[in-house]
């Protein structure tokens, strides 16, 4: 790797005003996950490494009046030992319990996560199902931007050099949510990067009619997506296998507008359609079945 100077920032108010001065020069350093397989590759040649693994402030997981306050430093295993995001955003929780490795897991953050906008990248879906904003902090001040905007094409961040993410502010799960869920398909069954992932949020009335729905499509869109037709498609609906395989179509044909007709397309096509079904069907009642859990 390049020669490269480190410096271990002692609060905010120090790494922002290094960011100022130095920020062209410089990446962040947090879990390291994918900084340092960037610098050992090439692909990222800094003159100075910023840790910013241990500033309090990005260390916060939270509850605030009308929001999920979790801290861009948090690491994929404290997503895991949350008693708040197992309440609040289970969805977020089941996709750490699925991200890489117990190793990997206990350095990887889920601020860099997000801004190395890999689209595979396993917490996107379920900060979108959430309506997370990623509160960024700059020379400027602070400034609110969603998640769904942080990527402007695969690996490039929307985020100018002398900016950093502080923390996500996340919609907090519904009372009235009765299911959600996160599945992935990889290249092998365990510690696999995701090729598509799927992230849902529902709820459902009385009479089994879906009453609210969040859903969001990973890894197959170069930048990530709510797909809200889908959302649109399946409230008020009583749901039913044929509904769903459906609807699983319909995602597809969505996802083939944003990317093209690619080589790709002939194994992504079905596994999509079955995918969206095997995540969905818990909310088809069988006759005379009490109302499940979540």
């Amino acid at each position: 790797m390049p020669a490269v100077e480190y410096l271990r920032a002692q609060d905010l108010s120090q790494a922002m005003a290094f960011l100022k001065g130095h920020g062209p020069e410089t990446k962040l350093l947090a879990g390291g996950t994918d900084v340092m397989v960037d610098m050992r590759s090439g692909d990222a040649r800094p003159r100075y490494l910023l840790d910013i693994s241990r500033l309090p402030e990005l260390k916060r997981i939270e509850m605030l009046p009308t929001q999920l306050s979790v801290g861009a430093a948090v690491t994929i295993s404290e997503l895991l030992t949350s008693d708040l995001i197992r309440q609040q955003a289970p969805t977020l929780r089941a996709a750490a319990e699925k991200f890489a490795s117990t190793q990997v897991r206990n350095v990887a953050t889920i601020g860099g996560n997000i801004a190395h906008c890999s689209p595979c990248g396993d917490t996107v879906p379920p900060l979108l199902i959430h309506d997370a904003l990623a509160v960024v902090a700059g020379p400027g001040g602070q400034r609110l931007m969603p998640v769904e905007e942080m990527a402007s094409g695969p690996y490039h961040c929307s985020l100018a050099p002398t900016e950093l993410i502080t923390h996500f502010l996340l919609t907090p799960k519904p009372d009235g949510a009765t299911y959600w869920g996160f599945h992935k398909i990889g290249r092998r069954r365990e510690l696999a990067i995701a090729r598509m992932s799927m992230a849902v949020m529902a709820g459902q009335s009385d009479d089994g009619r879906i009453a609210f729905l969040r859903f969001a499509l990973g890894a197959c869109t170069p930048t990530p997506h709510r797909f809200d037709d889908i959302e649109k498609a399946l409230i008020g609906q009583v749901p039913d296998d044929q509904l769903l395989w459906q609807t699983g179509r319909l995602l597809a044909d969505q996802m083939l507008a944003v990317t093209g007709r690619r080589s790709s397309a002939v194994y992504k096509e079905p596994a999509i359609q079955g995918l969206f079904v095997r995540l969905t069907r818990p909310l088809v009642r069988e006759p005379h079945s009490e109302k499940r859990p979540g």
